[in-house]
């Protein structure tokens, strides 16, 4: 019996914990976009670091404007300035201006906007109240709390953060390495002209180095490996030898040229190499000495879809990310009849958009074969259909999982 979809995710997901300890590094923050920190970091200032003014406008003491509305000008303060040695004689009040270190007998800046100038000082028109308009000391980020905490990616507003605070390297960890090879005679690599009516091009492994690249993995490429048992092993030895996880493309299928699965055997473990998903259904999972090993199927649409759907999840976890991905679907209408067999989970290729009534409908991209490659053209979601659920009839409600940036 066939593995459901959510019972093979489960089993990838576990087994992340079976594989050695992640090692970690120091990166700058500079080359830090996208690592995953391998400790909480820790604020070593308060932000803001000072007192300081918010807005420009005019520093007050609320005990002057209790005398008088129109105070006298006694001075400016701007950016960077040192107010250590500021003279700030009694019923005056100061220029200041935005991001301005702010004295400490201030009780409130006032915006420059409920003011009026004139010759004689400065007259405040609205009521003022103790704090306005002025950022305390540590009400952003006080110094010694956790910013980030441990398996977070680092995005660019984090680091820019980070930044701001001072800090110029970080602990993450090292990126996840992955060996990845094509199985089969009919491979011809991309750039070179076909030779023979069944030679194709090994659009996979271009399309894994794309997808492991946007994952920040280091990837180890061993090529084209023909459908020959011996080399097939040694291929599978060398990049256990080398990587973390083994991502094959093709040879796990039933077919008599299908060597990879069989080499898998000899050398390791398969926990299982049949899905009920579709695309997808020929899919391996096992181990070999201290990597981890996913097969791919050879048609370029389930290659892609079992590496987003049970991969990308897998990486994720073996790179250290701690923080769950959001989930991404919800149900709509679709406006199609899609044709669905009972038995397996569907990953179709879909449109979200906005009707003319500004409902969210869904719409399929065209034929859904695993070797069409043009069902992904356009789409930004998945139409995803149960296993026990049949064809599908337009105006029924179906479930779409957006693409997550990944495929964008």
């Amino acid at each position: 019996m066939l593995l459901t979809f959510q019972q093979a995710k489960q089993q990838v997901l576990q087994s992340a914990s079976t594989i050695k300890s992640l090692h970690s590094e120091k990166v700058t923050l500079f080359d830090a976009l996208d690592r995953i920190t391998a400790e909480s970091v820790i604020s070593p200032i308060n932000v803001p670091s000072f007192d300081n003014s918010a807005m420009d406008g005019y520093a007050v003491r609320l005990a002057d404007l209790k005398q008088s509305k129109l105070l006298p000008l006694a001075g400016a303060i701007f950016a960077g300035d040192d107010i250590n040695k500021l003279h700030w004689p009694q019923g005056t009040c100061l220029r200041i201006m935005t991001g301005a270190p702010v004295p400490n007998e201030a009780d409130a800046v006032v915006m420059q906007e409920q003011t009026e100038k004139s010759d004689l000082g400065i007259t405040f028109l609205g009521n003022v109240k103790t704090g306005d308009n002025i950022r305390r000391i540590g009400e952003d980020v006080k110094k010694g709390a956790i910013t980030v905490n441990k398996g977070t990616k680092l995005t660019i507003p984090t680091l820019s953060t980070l930044a701001t605070f001072g800090i110029s390297d970080l602990v993450v960890f090292k990126k996840l390495k992955v060996a990845i090879l094509s199985t089969g005679d009919e491979l011809t690599p991309i750039g070179q002209p076909l030779s023979g009516n069944g030679a194709i091009y090994d659009s996979n492994r271009f399309t894994l180095k794309l997808l492991l690249t946007k994952l920040n993995c280091e990837i180890v490429d061993l090529g084209i490996i023909p459908d020959d048992p011996t080399q097939i092993k040694h291929a599978l030895i060398t990049a256990s030898s080398q990587a973390d996880l083994v991502i094959t493309s093709g040879g796990v299928s039933v077919g008599d040229a299908d060597y990879t699965k069989i080499a898998l055997e000899e050398l390791g473990k398969i926990n299982f190499w049949k899905i009920a998903m579709k695309p997808g259904k020929p899919f391996a999972f096992g181990k070999i000495g201290d990597a981890l090993f996913c097969g791919l199927p050879g048609n370029p649409v389930s290659a892609l879809i079992t590496f987003y759907q049970l991969v990308q999840p897998l990486i994720l976890t073996l790179s250290g990310q701690q923080i769950a991905p959001i989930d991404l679907s919800f149900k709509v209408k679709t406006i199609n009849n899609l044709k669905k067999s009972i038995g397996r989970l569907d990953f179709q290729r879909g449109i979200l958009q906005s009707n003319e009534y500004g409902e969210l409908v869904v719409t399929t991209t065209g034929q859904q074969g695993s070797h069409v490659t043009q069902s992904f053209n356009g789409a930004n979601c998945f139409i995803v259909l149960e296993q026990d659920r049949g064809n599908v009839n337009k105006g029924e409600m179906v479930t779409v999982e957006l693409f997550n940036t990944l495929l964008k």
